[in-house]
């Protein structure tokens, strides 16, 4: 196996699939590793490490997430399911010839820097394999890693993380406690509305909602037309949101305690209607737990059977030290979130969210690390490799978002693009 002038690739989800594509386009050699047999990362219900459950849809429309120069077919619905998006991203693979790239059913256990080169481990057919590369592309995604809160006292009922949940059933005849509010915490609370005896779900912070129709159409696809500066579009979204949405404050939901936009929004409406209705009450963060009891921070308590965490997920490249990722606080610090400062040789993709990104703006990451790589051949990709060392700043576009771990690789969608494209076109014109 002689791998010296190849990077290697780690993960066959949607953003190793956009950077497959990329050097591919680009004539940049790599060699790709995927621990499951095939290709789709989290959205393979039956991968080995899918966090993905059966009732689970794209928060955003088809439209507003697909790649460009593939576009959904007509029949996918607007909100497709993740069963329809795992097809996607196998057609996706088939069409532009990424499957003879990569090595299934190879898990990188390791990659270390070895003079100019990387030496990459993998197990592979249960038998450990090593071989020399030119670099690493990191690409195995954010949502893996639980992130599973500590809690005073001892819950004697069935306490699980988000990533353990599969389907509703799981919920039959129990009394059910959520622990979090995000966009898979409320797709979740109302499975279990509908499956469990009864459901509660227990909020830190408040959440703006978002409704998935706005005038009969997706909602990320009304406005977009119009560009408007955050100053004033952020109080005539406010505005609109309290016109379609009402205020959650009604349902017991806690008063967001930041601005629009600087936290990611909840896009369910449903949550809200069943908070209209009764069908779910809105705790307090929680205290402690003693028994089957769930005592929260205003005193009131709960006696439940399961207990489930939807508290998102960390950061996790557990094959790479977290000193060469330049790692500040709660995440990599990378120019535009993907390339080191100092080496050429290590780059983390998809380590980037922003509300209406997509996957076409991970595409566009990729785009620009195959030509930087493809353009270190011939010129030496100078321009970039001075802006990269001198310094910078996350593209937040002046967001005070809010600090949580989660928020810490987030951009505002429309600075972060046309830094990216900015590149992009230097690249080009440089060739």
């Amino acid at each position: 196996m002689d791998y010296a002038e190849k990077y290697a690739l780690i993960g066959a989800g949607p953003m190793g699939l956009a950077a497959a594509r990329a050097l591919s386009k680009h004539a940049v050699p790599f060699q790709g590793f995927e621990l499951n047999s095939d290709v789709g990362g989290l959205w393979d219900i039956d991968g080995p490490r899918s966090t993905m459950y059966e009732t689970a849809h794209l928060i955003s429309s088809k439209t507003m997430t697909e790649f460009d120069e593939f576009p959904m077919k007509d029949e996918v619905a607007e909100y497709p399911s993740h069963r329809d998006v795992l097809a996607y991203f196998r057609d996706f693979a088939r069409h532009f010839e990424l499957y003879q790239h990569y090595r299934f059913g190879a898990e990188v256990l390791s990659a270390v820097p070895e003079g100019e080169a990387w030496r990459v481990t993998w197990r592979e057919g249960g038998e450990e394999k090593n071989a020399l590369f030119k670099g690493i592309l990191a690409a195995n995604g954010t949502l893996s890693e639980p992130n599973m809160p500590a809690f005073e006292g001892k819950f004697s009922g069935e306490l699980i993380h988000a990533s353990e949940y599969r389907d509703p059933r799981q919920f039959a005849d129990k009394r059910v406690l959520i622990i979090g509010a995000g966009n898979s915490g409320c797709d979740i609370a109302v499975d279990a509305i509908h499956h469990g005896k009864n459901c509660d779900i227990s909020l830190r912070r408040g959440y703006y909602f978002v409704p998935k129709y706005v005038f009969g159409k997706p909602a990320d696809t009304v406005g977009g037309a119009i560009k408007l500066p955050m100053w004033l579009k952020r109080p005539i979204d406010k505005w609109l949101l309290s016109w379609f949405v009402g205020d959650p404050q009604r349902y017991g939901f806690p008063k967001p305690d930041y601005k629009l936009y600087e936290s990611h929004p909840i896009v369910n409406s449903m949550i809200l209607f069943h908070a209209g209705h009764g069908d779910i009450t809105v705790r307090k963060d929680v205290d402690r737990f003693e028994g089957d009891t769930v005592w929260f921070k205003d005193g009131s308590n709960g006696d439940y059977d399961m207990v489930l965490c939807a508290t998102g997920y960390k950061l996790h490249y557990p094959y790479l030290d977290k000193g060469l990722l330049n790692w500040q606080r709660d995440a990599p610090h990378l120019y535009l979130n993907c390339m080191h400062p100092e080496r050429d040789d290590l780059f983390v993709l998809g380590m980037v969210e922003a509300s209406g990104l997509g996957w076409q703006g991970r595409a566009d990451q990729a785009e620009m690390v195959a030509l930087y790589l493809a353009d270190l051949q011939s010129s030496g990709a100078s321009a970039l490799r001075q802006r990269k060392q001198a310094g910078f700043e996350r593209a937040t576009g002046g967001m005070g978002y809010i600090d949580l771990p989660r928020m810490a690789y987030y951009v505002d969608k429309r600075t972060y693009l046309a830094k990216l494209h900015s590149e992009i076109k230097a690249l080009r014109g440089a060739k």
